[in-house]
């Protein structure tokens, strides 16, 4: 599925035409069209190519999925891959998106997945009419500002699911105990492919705004000057939950071991007990006359012995805390 727009002196003139119309509209130097690309074939990518002139190395690497963001430079044009990403709070899980675009001097072409919903980055730029004059420029600023948006969201969704997370630590019971355990190694995965796509964004805005080519102008500069303070934001936060998780983690293990270590005081205090009657009777059990053999006294005073001794115990592990 294609989509397309045209603007001219900064109007909004055409939306949806046919990519025959391209190269008749591109023949002006007023004009900057925007095609975007949902789940493209081989043969769409051959006729984009053919149409904008774009480097078969950049068609490879947006026809290959799971590339690194990254902003390459070619003789024509310039080839930008980044990730949006949405965090889902219930199961801590990391959705991440891919969108790859070609800039040249009068198009955007856009390059995602179906699960992409580019509709949000059509409404930046409609919310920003104004600066429809600055071209390309202001059409790459909508989209990675989209992006680097959602990153921003999810980031703070995630710093949110690890301080709830991090209030369950102390809960004793053992479902609440597994349950921590699995949800802090989930966030883990997710804050771990949250840094390996938000990180590189910061050489992607900073290489945009330092091409060669002049991709960006003096109007536009500002802008991207906030979109670069809005990745450094994303990329602290994110370093940030990176210490943050090695806490959480850290502070588990440690509740783990506190609990383990009440558990075998118990063990040991109830086992000491035990041993009192075991002990008591091991005693009288003997095949040798003793203080009360075959006597009534003696089964008395074997029966005082243990309760009076196993009472001790308890009493003495109860004041130290180990039951």
């Amino acid at each position: 599925m294609a989509r397309t727009r045209l603007y001219r002196n900064g109007e909004l003139e055409a939306e949806d035409f046919p990519l025959d119309d391209i190269s008749e509209h591109l023949r002006d130097a007023d004009t900057v069209v925007w095609l975007d690309l949902t789940d493209p074939k081989q043969a769409d990518y051959d006729r984009v190519q053919e149409e904008f002139g774009l480097h078969q190395l950049a068609i490879e690497d947006a026809s290959s999925p799971h590339e690194r963001p990254k902003l390459m430079h070619y003789a024509q044009h310039l080839y930008c891959n980044a990730y949006a990403i949405d965090f889902d709070g219930e199961s801590g899980g990391l959705g991440v998106h891919e969108v790859s675009a070609f800039l040249t001097k009068q198009a955007l072409i856009t390059v995602h997945a179906a699960d992409f919903d580019m509709d949000v980055v059509v409404r930046r730029w409609d919310e920003t009419a104004e600066l429809a004059g600055n071209g390309v420029p202001w059409l790459v600023h909508g989209l990675l500002d989209v992006i680097v948006d959602g990153q921003y969201d999810a980031v703070q969704a995630l710093d949110e699911a690890l301080e709830a997370l991090e209030d369950r630590l102390f809960e004793e019971t053992p479902q609440a105990i597994r349950q921590v355990q699995q949800r802090s190694f989930r966030l883990r995965k997710s804050l771990g492919r949250m840094r390996k796509v938000a990180l590189p964004m910061r050489e992607l805005v900073n290489g945009l705004m330092r091409a060669r080519e002049g991709v960006v102008d003096d109007e536009m500069m500002p802008y991207f000057h906030d979109l670069y303070d809005h990745v450094l934001r994303v990329t602290e936060f994110t370093e940030s939950l990176r210490d943050f998780v090695a806490t959480i983690l850290e502070s588990n293990l440690a509740v783990q071991g506190n609990r383990m270590n009440n558990i075998m005081k118990k063990v040991t205090s109830w086992a000491a007990i035990i041993a009192v009657p075991t002990a008591v009777t091991g005693y009288y059990g003997q095949n040798l006359p003793f203080p009360g053999y075959e006597k009534h006294a003696g089964f008395v005073t074997s029966a005082v012995l243990i309760v009076i001794l196993s009472v001790g115990l308890y009493v003495l592990f109860r004041r130290k805390d180990w039951l």
